[in-house]
């Protein structure tokens, strides 16, 4: 799915089952956020944002 698609489901709220791990992980990366990978909770921080995003698969 393309990133626009993918980031219209997220800010909507209808769908956050829908959403598939793969185009939310692709989503992130697009936004400058950098991935580290413990056990399957994968990780994404960016110097400029306080908060980390965990998600898992």
């Amino acid at each position: 799915m393309n990133k626009k698609k993918v980031l219209e489901k997220i800010l909507s709220g209808l769908s956050d089952k829908s959403i598939r791990f793969e185009d939310l992980r692709k989503l992130t990366l697009s936004f400058g956020f950098q991935e580290r990978i413990k056990g399957d909770h994968y990780i994404f921080t960016k110097p400029e944002v306080i908060e980390i995003i965990n998600i898992q698969p």
